[in-house]
């Protein structure tokens, strides 16, 4: 469950930095946290599929687990955010 928080929480800095980035794809604050945290979830629900979450195999959490939901969540959220950009902006 903390893997998780730590995805979403990350996805909604992710989309906010790449709304910061992207200043013409930017979808305003809280629509780049929205986008950045279904990403954020998307990326950290990924990264534990393929065995890279943030649990260790005893349930507990360690720095790497961590630093993996924090970057998948975080990169996640800042794709979906872009995606959903530039999806925006095209249909403007």
């Amino acid at each position: 469950m903390l893997a998780t928080i730590i995805s979403l929480a990350s996805g909604a800095i992710g989309g906010n930095v790449a709304g910061s980035l992207m200043k013409n794809s930017s979808l305003g604050t809280l629509w780049n946290s929205v986008a950045g945290i279904a990403g954020g979830g998307l990326g950290g629900t990924i990264l534990s599929l393929v065995g890279m979450g943030g649990l260790t195999g005893d349930g507990g959490m360690d720095i790497a687990g961590i630093l993996g939901s924090v970057i998948g969540g975080g990169v996640g959220g800042g794709a979906v955010m872009a995606i959903i950009g530039v999806i925006k902006k095209a249909m403007g």
